[in-house]
């Protein structure tokens, strides 16, 4: 059992209050996630600063300073660090692809956890609302956030295998739910050379989904072929630099509620995650369909 909640912000005046309401809502699941948990933040510009790439990684004892200097020497210009918690954000005025790698070939110890010029990935293991403190979420700007808070039943409790996954630019899935077949999709995956950092099922369809992406799939189609492949039960929120998706597995085993106003779409697991958003006493609210696609563009 874990909990999901999404936030996808329509106005503009609502964006300096993002994190304060996600915030809110990742803390009304911590019952149903108590050991990790973590959020994917879009468009704060203290994260993810304008004009540069931004990455998130786990640096495991790697001070922010050693971080800095080596992979600004494998890049070739300066890179600013920013430690939140158990993560530390990367920036440099450069494209995603080349932080990336410098990155990897700088500090190949450190695990790569989110990348894009819109996204912040944060996340960690302990109480929901105690890493939000750490994180300073409460006071994050920014036009969409997705959460996460996990009980685990797929492998370890750490860091790296909490929830959101983020393995393509300014991509991110958080999912409720298990996949049984994914031992062999991810052996699939590596003879393509596409390798998974965790045990984590929820990483091999974050892979997947992301592969079809690269391969110039929409968020739809990329989702419709993923089901074909990853069995399972599950409620998945997918989320790009312009996209907010959620869909449920076809039986519809695990919970979720979309509330959607003028101001916002907001997704959560259970209705109380989002009973304090504003105008949430008029919103339209619903359950999403079986194995439907429900998708919302910026």
């Amino acid at each position: 059992m874990c909990g999901i909640v999404g936030l996808h912000l329509r106005d503009p005046g609502l964006e300096p209050r993002l994190g304060e309401l996600l915030t809110t809502m990742l803390g009304e699941m911590t019952d149903r996630g108590p050991d990790s948990a973590g959020v994917a933040v879009y468009g704060n510009r203290d994260w993810t600063p304008a004009g540069s790439a931004t990455v998130t990684v786990l640096a495991d004892g790697v001070g922010v300073d050693a971080l800095t200097r080596r992979v600004g020497a494998e890049l070739g210009r300066p890179v600013e660090g920013r430690e939140l918690g158990a993560t530390t954000l990367l920036s440099a005025v450069t494209d995603v692809d080349s932080l990336a790698a410098a990155v990897r070939i700088g500090a190949p110890e450190v695990v790569l956890v989110g990348m894009g010029r819109e996204l912040a990935v944060l996340k960690g293991t302990g109480l929901p609302l105690d890493l939000a403190a750490g994180f300073g979420l409460a006071g994050a700007g920014g036009w969409q956030g997705v959460g996460h808070t996990r009980m685990a039943t797929e492998s370890a409790v750490t860091p790296a295998g909490s929830h959101p996954f983020s393995v393509g630019p300014d991509q991110c899935i958080v999912h409720n739910g298990s996949f049984s077949n994914h031992a062999s999709v991810r052996r699939q995956l590596a003879r393509r050379d596409i390798r998974c950092d965790t045990l984590n099922d929820t990483e091999v369809a974050a892979r997947f989904v992301a592969a079809q992406i690269a391969q110039g799939a929409g968020i739809d189609q990329a989702l419709e072929e993923m089901a074909g492949v990853l069995d399972g039960f599950y409620t998945l929120l997918v989320s790009t630099a312009d996209d907010f998706a959620v869909v449920r597995d076809p039986i519809a085993c695990k919970p979720a509620v979309i509330a959607e106003t003028d101001q916002y779409v907001a997704m959560a697991s259970e209705y109380r995650a989002m009973a304090h958003l504003p105008g949430i006493e008029s919103a339209h609210l619903y359950e999403p369909e079986p194995g439907r696609i429900y998708h919302w563009h910026r």
